[in-house]
């Protein structure tokens, strides 16, 4: 159920699909992202998930997942292929630059819902790619 519940949150993600992959998570929600904030809840993650979907066009490629034997903790680790479509405060300026960049995310899971994500990725790495 666990691989299943991961699987079906990259898959809506991949398919641009915000409501497929809020229907995978709590409404408690916890929301690490690398080099940011910490969103607790649903809401604060929609926002996010509309934010990400106006500045960027991504798309995750060698999707591996990982599941613990009791089944409430997972990790996932991919390749995002992207587009920086619009610039986002504090970062370089955008204009289409396309970047491949090495990631993973960790994930808690609680009655059948992703109750965690923690996301890492090397933002140095990002940064050098889009300036270049």
């Amino acid at each position: 159920m666990s691989h299943a519940l991961i699987a079906a949150y990259y898959a809506a993600f991949n398919a641009e699909d915000p409501a497929g992959m809020l229907a995978c998570v709590s409404e408690d929600v916890e929301h690490r992202v690398n080099e940011g904030a910490v969103r607790h809840g649903r809401a604060l993650f929609a926002e996010f998930c509309a934010h990400m979907g106006v500045s960027y066009r991504e798309r995750l490629e060698k999707i591996e997942i990982f599941v613990n034997a009791s089944g409430d903790r997972a990790a996932a680790e991919f390749v995002v292929q992207g587009e920086y479509l619009q610039t986002d405060p504090g970062l370089p300026a955008a204009h289409g630059q396309r970047y491949s960049l090495p990631a993973g995310a960790f994930f808690d899971i609680r009655d059948g819902k992703i109750s965690r994500i923690t996301t890492f990725y090397n933002l140095a790495d990002w940064i050098a790619q889009v300036s270049a």
